[in-house]
């Protein structure tokens, strides 16, 4: 496997009052393409920093970041939107969906902006939702579906425009542990059989029994490593 994502030295500071927070303090590492990689650490380490830097949501106060041999601190704003759009998939803990569309709605939306024609979106919305057992729900909206069922149509989402790497922050956060479970193992099926590269933040130690390697973070630094 080589390396799709590289991070050198990466430093995320806030100025608060008179006080400098260092919400990420020098943190380099590299992710193999195929990897499930876990970050895990306690509230205020810094792991969903770094999962926001790597996703181009937001950019560091100093240090680097290569995704595929490209340099995300090169891109302006619409190349940076661009990139997100082409190859990041993002999962929320909050599952974000609009609540007056239905399941297959949502799916589609993403795609409108990559100008996918309207009848391969809904073709594959729902091809996307029929992959997360979620086929018989297509006209459902958010407030008629479980909160593991938002986050199935929330993962189809995150799929819509194929990316490579789908980033997820706390994705079994707001649920029981059956549908975290749930949700997880789904996450495996996409990095073992699809191919794709996933990190997920979690402060819950079961999150490693699923995936391939983990970084450990404690206030804003890389503090442990460890290899499933």
């Amino acid at each position: 496997m080589t390396a799709l994502i590289r991070a050198a030295d990466l430093r995320r500071h806030f100025t608060m009052g008179d006080q400098t927070v260092r919400a990420l303090d020098g943190v380099s590492t590299e992710v193999a393409s195929g990897e499930f990689l876990a970050m895990m650490g306690p509230s205020g380490s810094g792991k969903s920093t770094l999962l926001y830097l790597l996703g181009g949501l937001d950019r560091p106060t100093a240090g680097r970041i290569w995704i595929a041999g490209q340099e995300l601190s090169a891109l302006d704003e619409n190349a940076l939107a661009a990139y997100r759009q082409r190859q990041i998939g993002f999962i929320f803990q909050s599952f974000h969906l609009v609540p007056t569309m239905t399941a297959l709605e949502n799916v589609m939306f993403p795609m409108v902006f990559a100008r996918v024609p309207q009848a391969e979106r809904r073709e594959r919305a729902a091809a996307l939702l029929a992959l997360v057992g979620l086929g018989e729900r297509l006209a459902h909206r958010p407030t008629e579906l479980s909160g593991g069922q938002q986050q199935r149509v929330a993962i189809a989402r995150a799929l819509a425009n194929d990316p490579p790497i789908i980033l997820a922050d706390e994705p079994t956060g707001n649920l029981d542990s059956q549908m975290g479970e749930e949700i997880m193992r789904l996450l495996v099926r996409l990095n073992r059989e699809e191919g794709r590269t996933i990190l997920i933040v979690s402060h819950d130690p079961t999150v490693t029994d699923y995936t391939t390697r983990a970084l450990h973070l404690r206030d804003g630094k890389l503090v442990e490593e460890k290899t499933g």
